[in-house]
């Protein structure tokens, strides 16, 4: 008799925890709902989180770190999805630790997933990313590999924004690769390729004469030019 007391007691208490999970995972999706209705971010992040623990999903793990990346908090993104490459990640996983990597200054491993994402999907977009990181490491032969499909393969409409002065602007995504171009040209030869680097600059700004960055560099490398002329000068003196 005790014992088939204690089974009822305890298949009770499932029942009851079953219940009230079930009645939280309403709650919080009832809620989830409202928090995007209203556009509270710090809501749905809030919701979601406990979605995700009364209910673990990989879809809610990505939906969450998406959230997190999109609103610039690269560090939980990467806590909550890892950094460690995985074949059976999703899209938006990759995406979120691909760009959260490279928010945080880890090159090395962003590179990782931006190339299995540029792997499932061919994207001057992504190739940009690809080209700029190789470049901060080093790989400019890797670099270059991706310069050269991005100026093969980006189309008119698209733009690549920058945010070196007060108010962002865009320039077209070939432009910004002809400028990366420029870089790996004066890269290989410091002193040699000045000149071929600001023809490169040049031929850019008469398409996007809006590229302060382009007429920037061009600056600097005149400036360099120049002081290796005024060096050359002294020593044949």
């Amino acid at each position: 008799m005790k014992k088939i007391l204690l089974l009822a007691i305890v298949a009770c208490g499932f029942q009851m925890q079953a219940q009230t999970n079930s009645d939280l995972l309403k709650h919080y999706e009832g809620y989830y709902k409202q928090m995007r209705l209203q556009g509270d971010v710090q809501g749905i992040i809030n919701a979601m989180t406990h979605l995700n623990v009364l209910s673990p999903s990989e879809a809610r793990q990505d939906t969450l770190a998406y959230i997190y990346m999109s609103e610039g908090k690269y560090v939980q993104a990467l806590n909550t999805i890892g950094v460690v490459k995985m074949s059976t990640d999703s899209d938006i996983a990759v995406e979120v630790k691909a760009v959260s990597l490279k928010a945080v200054k880890r090159p090395k491993l962003a590179i990782e997933h931006f190339n299995e994402m540029f792997k499932r999907e061919q994207n001057p977009l992504v190739a940009y990313e690809l080209a700029e990181l190789n470049m901060q490491t080093n790989m400019q032969a890797e670099a270059q590999k991706h310069i050269d499909y991005g100026i093969a393969n980006s189309e008119a409409d698209m733009k690549k924004a920058f945010y070196e002065t007060q108010s962002p602007y865009e320039v077209p995504l070939k432009s910004a690769f002809m400028y990366l171009n420029a870089l790996a040209t004066y890269n290989k030869d410091k002193k040699a390729n000045i000149d071929a680097a600001v023809d490169i600059l040049d031929s850019i700004l008469k398409e996007a004469p809006n590229f302060n960055l382009v007429q920037l560099t061009k600056t600097e490398l005149l400036r360099q030019k120049q002081v290796m002329q005024a060096q050359a000068a002294q020593e044949k003196k």
